[in-house]
């Protein structure tokens, strides 16, 4: 993969206007994920658990645990976040035939596989970039945040800064996803529009089944939300193995299992795909 073709695929990027709408975007999301957290910590009361499940109190209770506490608060803005970065990451595929470059493109380089690469190279900057500036600013606000809390920053903790790592690898780990949805659905408005849907309302109603089946089926199934990519990205980012879900390491396998097949099937596609 070419440094070249990486700062191309990242100038065409900056020279559209959807990255800093999309930017705009953001920020009132990012801001509501920081307040929405802060309300949520501010007014559960582990006492409250009657009616609930051994494994839903003691959920609560770890949730409530001062590094728990400090992995949500210093990973806000991750839904919303990895969401503009999907987004971004597939329109850097589908700008090319949107815009009609394509045939250009891939005639400048006539080896495909380099231009694609290029293109997960950029999308995966871009990720890092989102990255990058929610979790300056959550290290900036959040330490007031906890202290209204009366919770210890947690900043020496080991598992708060592996939470943060995490993050960013899921973050990577969606830029590729973007990339290689972008190269399936080739149609701009219509890869956006599937990315947005699936991510917000498809998410919401895959844990919704999977939590009726728990109900009425097995409380194991329960656990298989981790499937869900969304599940699968939150869970990596807790301070510690909550009761009742699988471990960290599973939600960053299922998503690397995510990125790794997008990634291959789009470098395949497009090396054979005809371009027009």
């Amino acid at each position: 993969m070419s440094l070249g073709l990486v700062n191309a695929e990242l100038f065409k990027v900056r020279t559209t206007s959807i990255w800093w709408i999309l930017g705009i975007v953001l920020v009132p999301l990012y801001a509501a994920s920081v307040l929405a957290n802060w309300a949520t910590f501010a007014t559960t009361d582990p006492a409250t658990t009657e009616g609930a499940s051994d494994v839903q109190a003691e959920q609560v209770q770890a949730a409530l645990e001062p590094v728990n506490v400090a992995t949500t608060m210093y990973t806000s803005g991750q839904y919303f976040g990895i969401l503009i970065v999907v987004l971004l990451a597939a329109i850097i595929v589908t700008s090319e035939f949107f815009h009609l470059t394509a045939t250009t493109t891939f005639l400048t380089t006539p080896r495909r596989e380099s231009v694609i690469l290029a293109k997960f190279g950029a999308a995966i900057v871009v990720g890092l970039i989102v990255w990058l500036l929610t979790t300056v600013i959550n290290l900036i606000v959040v330490p007031p945040i906890m202290s209204n809390l009366d919770v210890p920053t947690q900043l020496g903790s080991a598992d708060v800064w592996r939470a943060i790592g995490l993050n960013a690898l899921a973050f990577v780990l969606w830029a590729i996803l973007g990339v290689g949805v972008g190269v399936l659905i080739r149609s701009q408005i219509a890869a956006t529009l599937v990315l947005a849907i699936s991510y917000v309302v498809g998410s919401a109603a895959l844990q919704l089944v999977f939590f009726l089946l728990s109900q009425w089926v097995a409380e194991w199934i329960n656990k298989l939300q981790v499937l869900v990519p969304t599940t699968a990205s939150q869970l990596m980012i807790s301070g510690t193995d909550l009761p009742g879900n699988p471990p960290r390491w599973v939600g960053a396998a299922v998503l690397i299992g995510y990125a790794a097949i997008t990634g291959i099937i789009g470098t395949l596609i497009t090396k054979r795909r005809d371009i027009s």
